[in-house]
């Protein structure tokens, strides 16, 4: 018996061993074929940038430790348990009416969790549109999640909005049999240095084009009704187009024209090519121009139209403290009284503490335009 327990330990090292071996063997083929990784920070300061590991790699590591080579995260399967609780967006949605203006947001972390700030831009959108539909999708949640009890602001969203719709979904159904469906079969979504947020990038594109209207960010909050305009997307400066906030019209040219894009030109080493890069490259052909205040409705042949800093991104993200400072609050507040919305750049404020009842912009426009969520969140927002 001791014997067999030995050669049960020798037999588990040299697994292990040959595992680690065959890892250090992948990586090092991939640094010889394509050199050290490097970081730089862009100067949207979005997020960094990274020399891509080769894709066999990354999926190899994706599939030994989990998304983010850490966390256990399959934003491909479907989950048999949260359908008994929500329903699944792609046979909900395909039911709707297209009659009604549609706002869609989406949760790509894969815990099924949904924060306050988050539900607050839900809510913003439900208030401010009652006629239209709110929709909340979950990607890939876990079996164990149990919607209501952990996610309260949800909740108190479902209860009081009969116009929010909080849907669950998984990559393979949602994709099945549109244009995106063998590019996600390719793997390169899986092997990209930034998959959560490009999950996010290829889904909006592609519900915008299925099935129209407007893509929210879940750090965004509305301050009045987008229901006059359709065929816009924001500008962060005289040169970027941002995709926070973007309406497209179901089946339109110029959505098929960013589905291709991701489509033909996707990079999973770069965080914003698939994002803004798609709607500022897509546009700037469309209106033959590189200057935003140029891409009016008359100049891009009255297919679409960017809005000015002024109208969703009001603070640039180097200010984005300006929303919780109450010592400037007053000036703040007046600096977005002729926005449309905020967008307050959760990569930066996300610990950034808002004490419910102070002065802080951010906390004050939320009491307004997120009252349900901002009432029930407690002492911190």
């Amino acid at each position: 018996m001791k014997g067999s327990r030995g050669l049960a330990v020798v037999s588990r090292r040299h697994l292990l061993a040959l595992l680690a071996l065959c890892l250090l063997l992948l990586l090092g083929t991939n640094l010889l074929v394509q050199g050290p990784q490097s970081a730089v920070l862009p100067e949207n300061g979005n997020a960094p940038q990274k020399q891509p590991l080769g894709i066999g790699v990354r999926i190899f590591l994706k599939r030994l430790f989990g998304d983010g080579y850490g966390q256990r995260c399959d934003r491909h399967a479907a989950n048999r348990s949260v359908e008994r609780q929500l329903p699944e967006a792609t046979k909900f949605l395909d039911q709707r009416d297209p009659g009604r203006a549609a706002y869609f947001f989406v949760e790509t972390s894969c815990n099924g969790l949904v924060n306050a700030r988050q539900a607050c831009a839900v809510e913003s959108a439900a208030l401010l549109h009652p006629d239209a539909d709110v929709y909340l999708l979950l990607l890939s949640p876990p079996p164990e999640l149990d919607v209501r009890r952990q996610n309260p602001s949800v909740a108190n969203l479902m209860d009081g909005y009969r116009n929010v719709h909080v849907l669950y979904f998984n990559l393979v159904d949602y994709f099945k049999g549109g244009p995106l469906e063998q590019w996600f079969r390719s793997g390169a979504l899986r092997a990209s240095n930034f998959e959560q947020s490009h999950t996010s990038d290829a889904f909006r594109y592609y519900t915008l084009w299925k099935y129209g209207g407007t893509y929210m960010d879940l750090d965004i909050i509305l301050l009045r009704s987008l229901s006059a305009l359709t065929n816009f997307a924001g500008a962060e400066s005289s040169e970027d187009i941002a995709a926070g906030v973007l309406n497209l019209e179901r089946h339109s040219t110029l959505a098929m024209e960013c589905v291709r894009e991701i489509r033909d030109h996707f990079r999973g080493d770069d965080w914003g090519a698939n994002g803004p890069g798609v709607i500022t490259r897509t546009v700037q052909k469309l209106c033959g121009t590189e200057n935003t205040q140029e891409m009016t409705f008359d100049r891009c042949k009255g297919r679409f139209q960017v809005m000015p800093p002024l109208d969703f991104y009001p603070i640039p993200w180097r200010q984005w403290r300006l929303y919780f400072n109450i010592s400037s609050s007053n000036d703040t507040m007046r600096r977005l009284s002729k926005s449309r919305a905020i967008h307050v750049w959760n990569k930066f404020s996300a610990a950034t503490p808002v004490q419910v009842g102070s002065r802080q912009p951010y906390g004050l426009l939320a009491a307004k335009f997120c009252p349900r969520v901002y009432a029930g969140c407690g002492a911190t927002f």
